[in-house]
């Protein structure tokens, strides 16, 4: 039975924190433009995106890193402001741009936190394209890594994590944060290369090849937390996060997405919501929702990708 979304989930969705009440207006109800980002505008004010942003520092940072003390630090922070829909000219997170891209940016166009040495972790490196580009922060440092992660490219459409070492093996969750960086950045310069469409179009192929979440070897699962959906999620991929990007790139419907979609919706409640299925473990400024239990969170994505998936 196709899952259906009812009065008493969207009341219960509009229950929540501003953060999932402009998502539902924009995403789900199709509110108009001026009503949604009136409700998006109290992110920044309201419930967990002011109390986020009320954790930075006086140099612009979250948790006094940069990177590590997960997830605290100031990536993983900015990370979860963007997916609540923060709005892209604030302040406070620009600032926080500001640091990412002074304490990690490296000549040829990689970021590196390592506190020794200058090691360049390619997820990394599209996790703060993504920040940069969708927080419109101004520099011409940004097209340069959008240059680079475009060079890293693999012939098969994948990026591995780490240049010249292929025995750590993360290529699933590394291809889909350098997408989602090289998407942030297309929508901030619609007028950049041709090369970045083509690189994301050569990278989805490579996700459906492995239908999202599989192995093109053996044709199960890669592992069992990439079928369990979390958020936030960090660095890592799972079934939702791969599916609300593709929805979120408006791709067209492919069959090779089809085992992706019939998972989501088998994990759906008898009341009709999803529940927080994992969580990884580390230090937050908040706790949104409890394991095991509904999560609006879930249900908003859940909901807005197979909207997607029905239209198409």
């Amino acid at each position: 039975m196709e899952p259906k979304l009812t009065n008493d989930i969207i009341l219960w969705l509009m229950e929540s924190d501003p953060s999932i009440r402009w998502q539902v207006l924009r995403d789900l109800l199709g509110a108009d433009e001026k009503t949604a980002s009136t409700e998006r505008r109290r992110v920044a004010t309201e419930g967990w995106g002011a109390k986020l942003l009320s954790y930075q520092d006086a140099s612009g940072r979250w948790g006094g890193q940069l990177y590590s003390n997960k997830w605290l630090s100031t990536t993983y922070t900015l990370l979860l402001l963007r997916q609540m829909g923060l709005e892209q000219s604030n302040l406070q997170a620009r600032r926080g741009c500001r640091e990412l891209l002074e304490g990690g940016y490296r000549q040829h166009g990689g970021i590196s936190y390592a506190r020794t040495g200058d090691s360049i972790d390619h997820g990394v490196t599209g996790m703060v394209l993504a920040l940069l580009a969708y927080f419109q922060y101004s520099d011409e440092r940004v097209q340069v890594i959008a240059e680079y992660l475009l060079d890293q490219q693999m012939v098969d459409g994948r990026w591995e994590p780490f240049p010249d070492n292929d025995n750590v093996r993360y290529a699933m969750d590394t291809t889909l944060l350098i997408l989602d960086g090289l998407h942030e950045f297309e929508q901030m310069d619609p007028h950049c290369s041709n090369m970045v469409a083509e690189a994301q179009k050569h990278g989805r192929e490579y996700l459906l090849q492995n239908r999202l979440y599989k192995s093109i070897q053996t044709g199960l699962a890669l592992d069992k937390k990439i079928t369990l959906i979390s958020f936030p999620p960090y660095w890592h991929s799972d079934i939702l996060v791969v599916l609300d990007y593709f929805q979120n790139c408006c791709a067209d419907r492919d069959e090779r997405i089809g085992d992706a979609i019939q998972l989501l919706k088998g994990k759906r409640n008898a009341d009709g919501c999803w529940d927080l299925q994992n969580r990884h473990p580390g230090k937050t400024f908040i706790e949104m929702e409890q394991i095991g239990k509904p999560s609006r969170w879930n249900t908003l994505r859940a909901f807005r990708v197979l909207s997607w998936w029905n239209r198409n």
